[in-house]
């Protein structure tokens, strides 16, 4: 019996063993945990279910671009507070928040760089900023990547991840819903290929716009895109809804998305479809 007593001693510990914080990730759909290493070298999917953790316009740039190498446009133009919004806290004293604890100036970036060497201009948004919300600097970042894309010939991406418009710019905010309308619209008659990609989520004033007027529009497993929010619908119209409703999985059922592809197979999806966009216009 001692000799047991003194086994468990040489292994007992009165205070758990301290972990870092945030090394293993829960992860929402099955409560089970993974080390953060591995979602990292997995784009931040879960190995076992498939789970498309949330990541930022850092990441995905990352896993697009070669070398994580690109030119980066748009920065310069910062957001302002025309209308002097005020709800629970000033509009600029929100901006300033989230500026100094995101590192972004708006919920858009917009870089230039090299997809397995095919040049393509990418348009992110981040939804660590205000929801990832439309206002008049993403509408303008936004032009300026379709400016670029028409005047290098190259290929647009747009990743949406947001709320819908910002409400904090009114009026100014929808404006943004046509006039990045019109450029694409331009661009399309220039021949130069636009691929939307919605992610989790896409909802409201960019789904009304941009993020449905692909060439080719394709989504993330499991990514809730929509106009409203199923709880306003279901309000609406006084009735339930189908399971999976507004699911990137109900949408491509119901011939709203061209395909949806696993973030992991990502670059290499993208890369083929390019390839085949370019040569079909090198035909003509």
């Amino acid at each position: 019996m001692s000799w047991f007593k003194r086994q468990g001693s040489n292994i007992h510990t009165d205070k758990p063993k301290e972990m870092p914080e945030g090394v293993w990730i829960k992860v929402p759909t099955t409560g089970e945990t993974v080390h953060r290493r591995e979602l990292v070298e997995n784009n931040w999917v879960d190995p076992g279910s498939g789970y498309h953790f949330s990541i930022g316009s850092d990441e995905y740039f990352e896993i697009i671009f070669d070398d994580s190498k690109y030119e980066e446009f748009g920065q310069h133009i910062m957001p302002t507070d025309p209308l002097e919004f005020s709800d629970r806290k000033k509009y600029n004293e929100r901006l300033v928040e989230t500026q100094q604890k995101t590192g972004l100036t708006d919920a858009v970036r917009v870089g230039k760089g090299k997809i397995n060497g095919l040049d393509l201009v990418v348009a992110c948004m981040d939804f660590r900023f205000i929801g990832g919300s439309m206002g008049s600097v993403v509408g303008e970042r936004l032009a300026i990547a379709i400016d670029t894309a028409r005047d290098t010939k190259s290929p647009l991406l747009i990743i949406s991840k947001s709320g819908g418009a910002r409400m904090m710019e009114s009026v100014l905010s929808l404006m943004q819903m046509a006039k990045t309308s019109a450029k694409l619209a331009r661009l399309s008659e220039d021949g130069v290929p636009y691929i939307s990609l919605m992610t989790d989520p896409t909802t409201g004033g960019v789904t009304a716009s941009y993020a449905m007027l692909g060439d080719f529009n394709i989504a993330e497993p499991g990514a809730l895109i929509g106009f409203a929010g199923p709880r306003v619908i279901r309000q609406t119209i006084g009735r339930d809804l189908p399971d999976g409703f507004q699911t990137s999985e109900y949408l491509l059922e119901h011939g709203f998305l061209d395909f949806i592809i696993p973030r992991t197979k990502l670059k290499r999806r993208l890369t083929r479809l390019l390839k085949l966009l370019q040569n079909k216009y090198n035909e003509k």
